[in-house]
């Protein structure tokens, strides 16, 4: 179960990722800073970046450490 948990963590970091560079639907409805930032714009968008980052280093890390 850990392993799934760690996995998604990873597919979502990889995502958040992507969606700070790439416009696309879907990305769109997963960014985080639409969801945290009341008006985001594309200034906002880096935000993804470092948020992805944390999310899937931290999930990679859980992966191999654990």
């Amino acid at each position: 179960m850990d392993t799934i948990v760690n996995v998604l963590g990873i597919l979502y970091g990889l995502t958040l990722i992507l969606a700070a560079f790439v416009r696309n639907r879907v990305l769109e409805a997963m960014r985080v800073d639409a969801l945290v930032i009341p008006n985001p714009t594309e200034k906002t968008r880096p935000v993804n970046l470092v948020i992805g980052l944390l999310i899937a280093g931290y999930a990679i890390y859980s992966l191999v450490a654990g």
